[in-house]
C-alpha cells in the first residue's frame, strides 16, 4: 500500500484535531470538577429571563456579573444545559484549587531541580543536568 504525501498530511491533521479535541474535553471536565469542589452550585435555567441570561453568557468560560450590588461568577456548560454559579468566596476557593492542581501536576520537575541544586557539589563545576 502506497501512502502519498497528501494522504499522510491528511492523516496527521485528523490525528492532531482528534488529540486537541480530547485535550479540550479533559480541560472542560477538569474545570467543572474544580468548580464543584469549590462550592459552585449547578443550576438549570428555568424561567424565560434565566434562559435569556444563560443564552447571553459565553460557553466554557468563567464570567463575573454584578446583580443588585452582589458579585456572582458564572460558568456556562452549554453541552449539559447548566450553569455553575458561585460568589466571591467560591471563586477564591476555585483559584486556590487550580493553583494546587497546577503545583501537584509538576512534582517530579520540582524534586529533580531541588535534588540537582542540593547535589551540585558532587557533580563538580561545569556539570549541567538541565
Amino acid at each position: 500500500m502506497k501512502i502519498t504525501n497528501s494522504s499522510l498530511l491528511l492523516i496527521l491533521v485528523i490525528t492532531a484535531v482528534a488529540f486537541l479535541a480530547g485535550c479540550a474535553e479533559f480541560q472542560t471536565d477538569n474545570t467543572k470538577s474544580l468548580l464543584s469542589a469549590a462550592g459552585f452550585q449547578v443550576r438549570t435555567p428555568e424561567t424565560a429571563k434565566q434562559k435569556a441570561v444563560y443564552a447571553s453568557v459565553p460557553n466554557n468560560r468563567i464570567e463575573r456579573a454584578k446583580v443588585n450590588g452582589k458579585v456572582f461568577y458564572v460558568y456556562k456548560d452549554e453541552k449539559a444545559g447548566v450553569a455553575y454559579i458561585g460568589r466571591e468566596r467560591e471563586h477564591q476557593r476555585y483559584k486556590q484549587l487550580c493553583a494546587q492542581k497546577h503545583l501537584a501536576a509538576k512534582p517530579e520537575e520540582t524534586m529533580t531541580r531541588s535534588a540537582a541544586t542540593n547535589s551540585y557539589k558532587y557533580w563538580g563545576v561545569g556539570a549541567t543536568l538541565f
